[in-house]
């Protein structure tokens, strides 16, 4: 279960450098009608994602999708960008992908999410592949993501180039988007369906970047294994202080969104999110595109940092303990004190380090989480502690959704909306033109 602690992140605990109490207190106020927003999106139902942690409808087609994909496959391969990608993709780091010494070592069928377009990378790919035992999820929300579609035409080239026969192309491929309107073009569809390519419906209701517990992120998850029904039991639990009708200081989400109100309003323009957990490592990178995509509007917002311990103590600890105070720190630290290799008692003792001895690994990464919160309190920086027991596939859905909902909270109380992203779009827009002008 996840324990947060904020005492940390005040004058009142660190002293000169942190935020104001007096601030925090005023932003505590400041969420209780944005949490009675949220309790009212539920009631009415008006915000799927919170009816998501009870749902289990969709979940035998999500199983069915995944051991389809599953067999006689080698690799799949997971086309989609941005929150369509980045959620599968810390899920599946509960399995070690993309963990540096063990995504090598990972069993078949082998999961990569092909999410930022590189035209050498995915051509270097597509060329090395054993493309005839290679499949294919396609996600796009909308069905229009170039990225998206790009890449599967290629893949679709390029299995003609291995020989793979017409009617069997649809063999190869999983589409996942919203459904087509009548007599508007759906653009993935349209290329997929006529191979015969079935297609997951992308919950409607739901936008990419909050897309890691409806299928787009649980489907990866099944096909490596994971528990999906777990992941969402976790984010129950993150959701029922909001359900049972808790008041600000007993909602862990909106206690974290009235220290973020805070530190903005105090100052702190930086949000440094910190796990000492390899399984977490690409939870930040989730974390930064749902923070900065939902709250940088209308001249507000702050800056999200992704930082991994115990390694960014040695890159980026200078900077962070001597650099300006203009940052709020939330580190995570995971029970694993005990865990790991054990220190040889001689071998320590031969390198002069005879405490050493009989350590664990997980004895020193647990030491070192904890000194990082007190060297940041007592150089007065704000620092917010998140302790998990484990990492799992409950506990990760209870942070997933933690976040989430702290996202949500923290954008009604500033009066922005968490879920449209318009100078995204644009870009988007422009692109597509130069495209069809040659221009780049």
């Amino acid at each position: 279960m996840l324990q947060q602690s904020l005492d940390l992140a005040f004058v009142s605990g660190v002293g000169e450098g942190g935020i104001p109490d007096a601030v925090f207190e005023t932003a505590l106020a400041d969420l209780a009608p944005a949490l009675e927003r949220l309790r009212g999106d539920a009631r009415d139902k008006t915000l799927p994602l919170l009816g998501l942690p009870a749902d289990t409808a969709d979940l035998p087609g999500i199983r069915e999708a995944a051991a389809r994909l599953r067999d006689g496959a080698s690799d799949v391969l997971v086309l989609g960008t941005g929150g369509s990608s980045l959620g599968g993709q810390t899920l599946a780091q509960l399995t070690g992908y993309g963990t540096a010494g063990l995504s090598a070592f990972l069993p078949e069928p082998r999961v990569h999410f092909i999410d930022n377009l590189d035209p050498l990378t995915f051509a270097t790919l597509l060329k090395t592949l054993p493309l005839k035992t290679t499949k294919f999820v396609s996600i796009s929300k909308s069905g229009g993501t170039g990225e998206t579609l790009l890449q599967s035409i290629a893949a679709i080239t390029a299995l003609r180039g291995a020989g793979v026969a017409e009617d069997r192309i649809g063999w190869h491929f999983q589409g996942l988007s919203e459904p087509a309107k009548p007599g508007k073009l759906h653009a993935l569809r349209a290329l997929l369906e006529p191979f015969g390519v079935p297609f997951l419906e992308h919950h409607t209701g739901v936008g990419g970047r909050y897309s890691v517990l409806t299928n787009c992120g649980l489907l990866p998850a099944a096909v490596l294994g994971l528990d999906i029904d777990a992941l969402r039991r976790g984010a129950a639990r993150a959701l029922a202080p909001v359900l049972a009708g808790e008041p600000v200081a007993k909602t862990p989400a909106a206690q974290g969104a009235a220290l973020n109100l805070a530190a903005a309003r105090s100052g702190r323009n930086i949000a440094v999110l910190m796990p000492y957990s390899d399984k977490l490592a690409l939870l930040t990178r989730w974390w930064m595109q749902l923070w900065a995509e939902s709250l940088g509007k209308d001249g507000q917002g702050t800056q999200p940092v992704g930082a991994l311990g115990p390694v960014d103590q040695h890159s980026q600890q200078q900077l962070y303990l001597a650099g300006p105070r203009d940052k709020l720190f939330t580190v995570i630290t995971v029970a694993n004190k005990g865990k790991g290799p054990a220190i040889d008692a001689a071998l320590a003792e031969r390198i002069g380090e005879q405490d050493f001895a009989g350590r664990t690994i997980g004895d020193l990464v647990a030491a070192q989480g904890l000194a990082m919160i007190d060297t940041f309190a007592r150089n007065g920086r704000s620092v917010r502690k998140i302790h998990v027991d484990h990492v799992d596939e409950e506990t990760h859905g209870e942070l997933l959704m933690h976040f989430m909902l702290e996202t949500i909270l923290t954008g009604y109380a500033m009066g922005v909306d968490p879920f449209d992203q318009p100078a995204v779009e644009e870009a988007k827009i422009l692109a597509k033109r130069y495209l069809a002008e040659g221009r780049g």
